[in-house]
């Protein structure tokens, strides 16, 4: 949900969903300092070390999970009937793929059920706040004999910038829903803010986890740590990322990917933009050049070229046009066009070399994207035990 390049480089970074956050905050009032407060309760059990790993993406499914936007107060009564659209778009995509299982508020769900059709699974046991499920949804994790559990990661609206007393709970719900065993991480964060390889590296931003709107006091050795915890991993590769430039403080999921241990994509702007996103993405990709696995091995390290935002459809300043928060799922890599068409095929071929024997699906999201997310924001796998 974050890094990508400005439609005016020279000109100040627009902050992206910022609509979003004071729509949000605007409708939670008191209400929201009451669930940041419970955001952080005292974990349940702690996981024991080693045995449980968060796989890379693109290990078999068991399902999809989605979200149904349906408030007004956060999305504005002109935009969210388009952010339905695009959602209803990406979990029929994904559902020719794996099944989707959509949560929906009771009042809103026969709609959901229309757009999104039979193919996909719409439930209502589950209510939420918001559509983004890569954050709110829990992190599954198995062990390689048949075991599956699942880590929430405390979500607190991004430090608190949205409404999220429904959303605050959905990963122990679904989990619940599973019947996957649930524990807390020790620390606060996103799914979008963390990248795992599955074989014990992850990478993160400091600007979006190290921040005391999530983490106050934690130091970064002390949260490296439990982030390895959690995710069965023992090395964290960190950027300093951007601070306070859109509501997530700038998730690592927008510009940095893993697309296996010991290689790593990269979305990188235009050589001439030059704004605190564009000097994100470099940094991004010269310590990812620079770094090893946490088996000691090297990083090989894919450019994604970014489209540029003078050609793409959308003229939003807040538009988010990520080639890289694509979804990978049963078959299928499911990412975004945005108009500029000799970099949306550029895009299209990149991830079709890198991911072979997968079908590359693109599909037009520009509402989700004024938004300031993609695909990825929006989707959260439960991986094959």
């Amino acid at each position: 949900m974050s890094s990508s390049t400005p439609r005016t480089p020279s000109g100040p970074r627009p902050n992206r969903r910022r609509f979003l956050a004071a729509a949000g905050l605007t409708a939670v009032g008191a209400a929201l300092a009451a669930v940041q407060g419970s955001a952080g309760a005292a974990p349940v059990r702690r996981p024991t070390a080693g045995t449980y790993r968060v796989p890379i993406e693109d290990v078999r499914h068991t399902r999809t999970w989605m979200a149904w936007p349906d408030s007004t107060a956060i999305w504005g009564r002109g935009a969210l009937a388009g952010i339905q659209a695009d959602i209803a778009l990406i979990a029929r995509t994904i559902a020719r793929y794996e099944p989707v299982v959509m949560l929906a508020n009771s009042a809103s769900a026969s709609k959901a059920r229309s757009q999104c059709g039979t193919s996909v699974t719409v439930i209502t046991s589950i209510p939420v706040d918001d559509c983004w499920m890569r954050d709110t949804g829990p992190v599954f994790r198995t062990d390689g004999a048949g075991g599956l559990d699942a880590v929430g990661l405390n979500f607190n609206g991004w430090g608190g910038k949205q409404a999220h007393a429904k959303d605050a709970l959905v990963a122990e719900r679904i989990a619940a829903y599973t019947g996957a065993p649930f524990t807390h991480a020790e620390f606060v964060g996103e799914g979008g803010a963390i990248e795992q390889d599955g074989a014990g590296t992850l990478m993160a931003t400091r600007s979006s986890l190290l921040n005391r709107n999530r983490n106050p006091g934690m130091s970064e050795r002390t949260l490296t740590a439990e982030m390895c915890e959690a995710y069965g991993a023992s090395k964290v590769i960190w950027f300093d990322g951007v601070h306070g430039q859109d509501i997530t403080d700038d998730h690592v999921d927008a510009t940095s990917r893993f697309l296996a241990p010991g290689e790593a994509l990269v979305q990188m702007p235009l050589a001439t933009d030059n704004d605190a996103y564009a000097k994100d993405a470099r940094q991004q990709h010269r310590i990812l050049t620079e770094s090893t696995t946490a088996a000691g091995g090297p990083m090989a390290v894919t450019r994604l070229q970014g489209p540029d935002y003078d050609r793409i459809r959308s003229g939003n300043p807040d538009f988010l046009a990520s080639y890289a928060n694509y979804y990978l799922c049963n078959g299928a890599v499911i990412s975004a066009h945005f108009g500029d068409s000799r970099a949306d095929a550029a895009a299209k071929a990149t991830l079709a070399r890198r991911y072979p024997g997968r079908a590359v699906e693109q599909l037009n999201i520009d509402r989700l994207g004024t938004g300031g997310g993609g695909i990825h924001c929006v989707t959260q796998q439960q991986p094959v035990p």
